[in-house]
């Protein structure tokens, strides 16, 4: 019976191919659009996750997120180092400052300060230059993507000078660094240098960077640490889901992108559930006159099921290969965020399911209160 099922959907090429196109529509919107919503996020917080070396962030007891910086005095640095259980503990910076070119171009730049001694929080890949070249005077290392945007379209070369804050800086290396939700240039320097490229504040200190001594978890050092100090202390993923959070509920970018992946649900609903349904109605005759052989609803009603459920499968692999083709697209043009785990994947299949299910709830009424008698009128 499967196989008289599988002849009569794909028999009529048109309909079949339209319930296809729905399905891979629905498919195709929904994984793009979720992909993109999770590159997004993933960028609000892909400053935590560069910093691979600190388990441990310590800020102010009031930040929300990662941008929301309120300064520590450099008091607390000698106090998390006081906390039984630390290991190490380190200053970092993050800030915004204002770069001036030789031709007086201005660039807004992302400053992230390394402690001097322990340079924790480093890029980990440098493609042009080294680490210990920071430690020449007003050194500095920019992202790859930044210097792009900078000098299109031109070799790297290092000992390119700019002022930061009436200040001359030196480049001295280029490294990868994830995408940034503000997507400006990074440039990383020595916390020394930071605090003299920013502009002036009383307290400079944006961070505590902290460590485990062995045999103790991140966890419960991280618990000591406020005990003690009264600050926020936070392991590197609970601090990026800190921070996605503060997105997720402090701007329209869930609202945004859930309306659309609603269309995208509806619309593939609604051009699957109808070209199915008159594909169900065309072939009346044929399901009565199974029914007259002997053939059960149960018996149709699993051909319908096996039906949609074909043309669901068909459909989806269409949809999320298109939205995966779309993602290297985006990836390579270096102008979009995009990100696709498996939850996407696995999301977008079950609102297949349920696309494929309420088009195939359309047509059984009909089938189901078919008259066998009818096969054999005019």
């Amino acid at each position: 019976m499967l196989w008289i099922a599988f002849q009569m959907l794909t028999g009529d090429r048109a309909k079949y191919f339209g319930i296809l196109l729905g399905i891979s529509f629905a498919t195709l919107l929904i994984a793009q659009q979720s992909s993109i919503f999770c590159g997004l996020l993933l960028t609000a917080s892909s400053q935590i996750f560069d910093a691979k070396d600190a388990p441990i962030w310590v800020m102010d007891p009031g930040m929300q997120y990662v941008d929301d910086i309120k300064p520590l005095s450099e008091n607390e640095l000698m106090r998390v180092r006081g906390v039984p259980g630390v290991a190490w503990a380190a200053r970092y910076y993050k800030g915004l400052g204002r770069a001036r070119f030789g031709d007086g171009k201005f660039q807004q730049m992302m400053i992230l300060g390394l402690d001097d001694a322990y340079m924790v929080g480093a890029p980990q890949e440098i493609v042009v230059g080294k680490l210990e070249d920071l430690r020449q005077p007003d050194a500095v290392i920019m992202d790859e993507r930044g210097y792009r945007s900078l000098w299109p379209n031109q070799p790297y070369i290092l000992g390119r000078t700019f002022e930061m804050n009436d200040r001359r800086a030196v480049l001295v290396g280029i490294c990868k660094a994830s995408r940034t939700f503000q997507t400006f240039p990074i440039i990383y320097t020595r916390f020394s240098q930071a605090i003299r490229f920013a502009p002036q504040e009383r307290k400079a200190l944006s961070f505590i960077f902290a460590a485990p001594e062995p045999g103790l978890s991140v966890k419960e050092v991280a618990a000591r640490i406020e005990q003690r100090t009264r600050l926020k202390a936070l392991s590197r993923d609970e601090f990026a889901w800190v921070t996605i959070w503060y997105y997720l509920r402090r701007t329209g970018i869930p609202i945004n992108f859930g309306t659309t992946v609603l269309l995208g649900f509806l619309v593939g609903t609604a051009i699957a559930g109808q070209t199915f349904y008159l594909f169900t109605i065309e072939n009346l005759r044929q399901f009565g006159a199974l029914k007259a052989m002997g053939l059960t609803n149960a018996r149709l009603l699993g051909m319908i099921l096996f039906q949609g459920l074909f043309a669901g499968v068909v459909g989806y692999g269409i949809g999320i290969g298109m939205a995966a083709a779309f993602g290297i697209l985006a990836e390579r043009s270096d102008r979009l965020s995009f990100f696709m785990p498996w939850q996407v994947m696995v999301g977008t299949g079950v609102a297949v399911l349920i696309i494929v299910a309420l088009s195939s709830i359309f047509s059984l009424r009909k089938v189901l209160v078919l008259e066998p008698a009818q096969v054999f009128r005019a």
